[in-house]
């Protein structure tokens, strides 16, 4: 089944005008959701809106929009003064410069969209791909759409290219900002992570050998109880010992030390949790039984 776009527009390129449209990358009907429902009659309840200085709901005609200027002070805008305040809406994708692919840090990709060719434009969509491809380089483009200016990025992709939605540099938070502890790591140590990463090395990405087993076990679960199954959690395992010292970690990982003595060094496991009374009732009730029967 072809894909439905969700938008068009047009690639400035020089003075060559490309008409695409725009496909979303993912399935939204993969992921599980939840909706809030009344337990009493089984029916989806409805968000209202409340005001607790006049302590009454507030129907959506009486809403407007407004900005906080002041802790509790908002100054309100009409419908007309919102509209003023967004960009035009012209849905052209203006490229500014290219780029070397790899100088753009995947940090600053927000969302992704597949481009296409609208009608008309096979042959300079195609062109605007290869040469793109061939030269290692992606295109920085301007894209007014939704009411407001996005920064994009044209790449190369399979046959022909994507778009991602990109951060403004003022969106990005310094990694300056991240406490790290200083430490040193050893000649040794370096070695053995080496031989690690080497172990479980792939030349390739191959993104159909994983898949999301946890969201699996959500939709059989749900499965089961649409079936009429009571669904119980699983009890919580005890956590694992930790391995504090980095070497034995690095040759416990790698196989060439004993696990046994690496674990000798970990901290100590938690105390195993007292039986709950209920189990402890019911083994007293057993052994009564047991000498009954004697």
């Amino acid at each position: 089944m072809p894909a439905r776009s969700i938008a068009s527009g047009t690639i400035s390129f020089g003075l060559v005008a490309i008409p695409i449209k725009l496909y979303t990358t993912t399935e939204s009907a993969k992921a599980v959701r939840f909706n809030m429902v009344h337990q009493k009659c089984g029916t989806r309840v409805k968000y209202r809106f409340y005001c607790p200085t006049d302590e009454e709901f507030v129907e959506r005609d009486e809403l407007v929009k407004g900005y906080e200027f002041s802790k509790g002070q908002y100054v309100l805008f009409s419908m007309d003064e919102l509209k003023a305040l967004e960009p035009e809406p012209t849905n052209a994708v203006e490229i500014t410069e290219f780029v070397p692919l790899e100088q753009v840090d995947p940090i600053f990709y927000e969302k992704t969209y597949y481009i296409g060719p609208d009608q008309g434009g096979g042959k300079p969509y195609k062109l605007l791909a290869q040469t793109m491809l061939d030269t290692n380089r992606a295109a920085l483009a301007k894209y007014a759409a939704r009411g407001k200016n996005y920064l994009v990025l044209l790449r190369p992709f399979k046959q022909g290219l994507v778009m991602q939605q990109l951060r403004y540099q003022d969106e990005i938070r310094e990694f300056s900002e991240v406490p790290i502890e200083d430490a040193k790591v050893t000649k040794q140590e370096l070695k053995l992570a080496r031989q690690l990463v080497d172990q479980t090395a792939s030349e390739k990405f191959q993104p159909d050998q994983y898949e999301d087993g946890e969201r699996q076990r959500v939709w059989d679960l749900i499965e089961r109880k649409i079936q009429g199954e009571e669904i119980v959690a699983a009890p919580e395992e005890e956590p694992k010992a930790q391995i504090i010292d980095l070497m034995e970690a690095l040759k416990a990982s790698l196989g060439e030390g004993d696990a046994k003595a690496a674990k000798s060094k970990s901290t100590r496991k938690p105390p195993r949790r007292a039986a709950p009374k209920r189990a402890a009732k019911k083994k007293a009730a057993a052994k009564k039984v047991a000498s009954r029967k004697k």
